[in-house]
């Protein structure tokens, strides 16, 4: 797979593709059809695993090239040591998890670096969407509320106060709508959030 591919199909996974150096040994949590891990593999020469409960996206993975661990990402990820990897890859998964403070900090000790992906619950039509008295429903909050994997909500604000008190540093933080960085009020703009974290030195 290649960035113009990837572009069209995920213009999100294309922004974020960029995080990642050329020969990371790289951990996808949640890799789904393992889409990301196939086009880091092909065009930027990464090696590594993804990690997915469901049989289908198991499947689809396999298919594609990638090794792919089938196992519960809410277990943890006791089975990789500290820093085994250069970069772990948690992309609109985190907000499926019932224990979202205990997986952030494993996948911060399994990584040297971790970007992490959700959908900013205060992205504007959201906001409309709560006024008019409904939940909302969008591109990156496709469920409605009955049948919804998300189990939590978040603001860009709300996780970058969550990685202060798990003593990660925020090395850089987007907001993206289609695919694309937005600038100007992020927090009411961008629909899917992007952070690139890390543990915070010791002194």
């Amino acid at each position: 797979m290649n960035f113009n591919e990837l572009s069209s199909a995920r213009p999100d996974l294309a922004f974020i593709a960029h995080w990642v150096p050329k020969q990371a040994h790289v951990l996808d949590v949640g890799c789904g059809d393992g889409v990301m891990l196939d086009y880091l593999q092909s065009d930027k020469q990464c090696s590594g695993y993804g990690i997915e409960i469901a049989d289908d996206k198991v499947l689809a993975s396999t298919k594609r090239g990638v090794r792919v661990i089938q196992q519960d990402m809410e277990k943890g990820l006791a089975i990789f040591g500290d820093n085994s990897f250069d970069t772990v890859l948690c992309l609109s998964s985190l907000q499926m998890m019932k224990q979202v403070e205990g997986l952030l900090r494993d996948i911060v000790r399994v990584g040297r670096e971790a970007i992490v992906s959700f959908p900013n619950f205060a992205y504007w039509p959201h906001r409309v969407a709560l006024l008019k008295g409904h939940m909302p429903v969008s591109k990156s909050l496709p469920y409605q509320w009955y049948d919804t994997p998300n189990v939590r909500c978040a603001t860009i604000n709300d996780f970058y106060q969550l990685a202060e008190e798990c003593g990660l540093e925020v090395l850089e933080y987007v907001a993206l709508a289609e695919g694309k960085q937005v600038s100007f009020l992020p927090n009411l703009r961008g629909d899917l959030a992007v952070f690139r974290l890390r543990k915070k030195a010791a002194h």
